[in-house]
Parts: structure tokens; sequence; C-alpha cells
């Protein structure tokens, strides 16, 4: 036999895992394929549920924002059961000559706006992130913008806000 006939190791090996990292597409194929649509009485297609949230460990405000609207949504669709009463919590921005807001809980994250001295927010709820002058808490707030400040900068007004 010679040896361009005969496939070299490394030929082998790669053929292997070729074959197998095709064989790994095809199953997972029918699992990535999008459900349909369900259609109501109507003939439309019915509104589906909420994507749900990122799996990652980084806390987007935009996704937290998403999720809190879906748990209103459900709220409000299942009025039969009572509803309890939610918690606000509320700082007071003492950063001068304002706050920075950020789209993460990070100093090196893009800045969405800011926050005059002085201003009473609305937080939805804290977390950690990068540390800001010896405070590592970030606290979402829900004043219409859904970015996250510096708890370093906010000074709570009543109870601490829960974890996200």
């Amino acid at each position: 036999m010679s040896p361009l006939s005969r496939p070299s190791r490394f030929r082998r090996i790669g053929l292997c895992v070729a074959t197998g990292a095709l064989a790994a597409v095809t199953a997972a194929a029918p699992a990535l394929a999008a459900d349909p649509q369900p259609v109501d009485q109507r003939g439309e297609a019915a509104v589906s549920a909420p994507a749900p949230a990122p799996a990652s460990d980084e806390l987007s405000a935009s996704a937290l924002q998403r999720e809190h609207e879906a748990r209103q949504e459900a709220q409000t669709q299942n009025q039969a059961k009572p509803q309890a009463s939610k918690r606000t919590y509320k700082g007071r921005v003492i950063a001068s000559p304002y706050l920075l807001l950020r789209d993460k809980p990070t100093r090196s994250s893009k800045v969405v706006g800011s926050v005059k001295y002085g201003t009473v927010v609305k937080i939805f709820c804290k977390t950690t992130g990068d540390n800001v002058d010896g405070n590592n808490r970030w606290y979402l707030l829900t004043d219409g913008t859904w970015a996250w400040g510096s708890a370093r900068y906010i000074e709570n007004i009543g109870a601490a806000p829960r974890f996200c």
C-alpha cells in the first residue's frame, strides 16, 4: 500500500472530529428550529411569552426592565389573586454637581444620562459592581431611565433596596 493511499493519523483524527461536529449539528438542528406561532380563533398569531432573561452574569438594565415589565403583565393578567403592595425605594443624589447614570453597574460602561445633586430618585434594586470610593453597590434607577447609579453617591431615604 502506498503512503498516499493510506490516510495519515492527523487526517483520520480530523475526519473523526469533522464527522462528530456534523453529527452534533444535525442532532441540534431540530431543537434550533423556531416553534410555529400559536394561532388564536381569529387566525391571528397569538402573542408569545416574553423571552427569558439573558443567562450571562452581566446585569443589563434593559434586560431587568423587560423582566420587570413581563412580571407586571403577568400580574395584570392574573387579577384573581390579591395584589401585594410593591415596596418602593427612594434615594437622594449626593454627587456634586451631578451623578452619571450608566447602562451596566461598572465605571467603564456607557453613560446614558445624569441626575443633578439633591434629586430624589426611585430605586428598583441593588447589586454589586465596580468599586467606587470603597463602595461596590450599584442601584438600578427607575425614573424612566432604567440606568445604574453608584450607591456611593445615592443616600437612602428609608429602607435600603432589595438585591436584584
